[in-house]
């Protein structure tokens, strides 16, 4: 079974073990760094707390022991996705309209690899932003296509 394929099986499960409480999927990783990991990244209004996560673990590992579904040795792994999580899902890009965000590129785009703006608008094949250079706001927004685009989060002002 192909990582993309414990992905989807893990988000259709863990989707419906969290149906009936207060927390939201986030996202689902399976990935090989020295040993395979399977990340599951769980969110709530109020924030998530060890427990949730203690809770949340139990009950897929339940599930994983009774299915056995992974072939691979793998670790498990729930935590909060942090508050610089990557914005993946509609409501996320939708959360974070009006607020800057930053996008890291694949390859540099109008010469930046980086880039901080204002989150305007989103689609599926694009986003708007308005670009901020120097501390300087664009008034017009431009459109980025997202296959240009490698990561994109909320900015964290320090």
């Amino acid at each position: 079974m192909q990582a993309q394929e414990i992905e989807a099986m893990m988000t259709e499960m863990v989707s419906a073990l969290l149906a009936d409480t207060d927390l939201e999927l986030v996202d689902v990783e399976y990935v090989r760094e020295k040993d395979w990991y399977l990340r599951i990244f769980i969110d709530k209004p109020e924030g998530v707390e060890i427990d949730d996560c203690q809770m949340v673990s139990e009950k897929i590992t339940e599930l994983l022991d009774a299915k056995d579904p992974i072939p691979d040795k793998y670790y498990l792994e729930v935590s909060s996705p942090g508050i610089d999580r990557p914005l993946k899902k509609d409501s996320d890009f939708e959360a974070a309209y009006e607020t800057k965000v930053d996008i890291e590129f694949n390859e540099p785009w109008e010469g930046l690899e980086e880039l901080v703006g204002v989150l305007v608008s989103h689609d599926a094949e694009s986003v708007e932003v308005r670009k901020i250079i120097k501390g300087r706001e664009f008034k017009k927004p431009v459109k980025i296509a997202r296959s240009q685009i490698a990561l994109i989060r909320p900015h964290i002002d320090f």
